[in-house]
C-alpha cells in the first residue's frame, strides 16, 4: 500500500499513545465505553502492529500468544477515513507473516459480527455460536497458518 508502513510498537514507544487513541475512538467511544475502564495488562505482552501514514497511526492490530501454537489477533482498528483502502488487509498480512515466522499453527480472533465478512474474505472461518463481547455480537474465527 502506497505511503503506508506497518511497524511493531511497544507500550513504551511514542506511537503507543496514538494506538491507544485510535482504539478508544474506533472500538470504544461508539459503544459508550472507554479503555480507561479496562485492564490493559495484555498490551504489555502483546505484539502491537501500527499502520502509519506520514507519521500518524491510522490502523492497529495486536497479536496475543494464547498457547504453544496459537496466536490471537485482537483490537484491530482503522480510522474511518482509511477503511476500505487496504489498511486492514495490510495489517492482517503482516500479522500472518509474524505468526508464520514464530511457528504458530493457528490464528484465532473474536470478530465483530459486522466485520465477519472482512475476515471471511481473508480466509478465516467461523466456529462456535455467536456470542456477546463489549455488548455487541461477535463470532470466533480461525485460520491455519500457511507454512512453506
Amino acid at each position: 500500500m502506497k505511503d503506508v508502513t506497518v511497524s511493531q510498537v511497544t507500550t513504551s514507544s511514542p506511537e503507543y499513545r496514538q494506538v491507544w487513541e485510535l482504539r478508544e475512538e474506533i472500538l470504544r467511544k461508539p459503544l459508550g465505553m472507554s479503555l480507561k475502564d479496562e485492564d490493559l495488562g495484555r498490551d504489555h505482552v502483546d505484539t502491537i502492529f501500527a499502520a502509519s501514514h506520514e507519521g500518524k497511526v491510522i490502523g492497529c492490530l495486536m497479536a496475543h500468544h494464547n498457547s504453544g501454537d496459537e496466536v490471537q489477533l485482537r483490537q484491530m482498528a482503522v480510522y474511518n477515513e482509511w477503511q476500505g483502502k487496504g489498511v486492514g488487509r495490510l495489517l492482517i498480512n503482516v500479522a500472518e507473516a509474524y505468526a508464520q515466522s514464530r511457528g504458530y499453527k493457528t490464528i484465532i480472533l473474536h470478530a465483530r459480527k459486522v466485520a465477519a465478512g472482512f475476515y471471511e474474505n481473508l480466509g478465516y472461518t467461523t466456529y462456535g455460536d455467536e456470542f456477546t463481547e463489549v455488548n455487541i455480537p461477535h463470532y470466533m474465527m480461525q485460520k491455519a497458518v500457511v507454512t512453506e
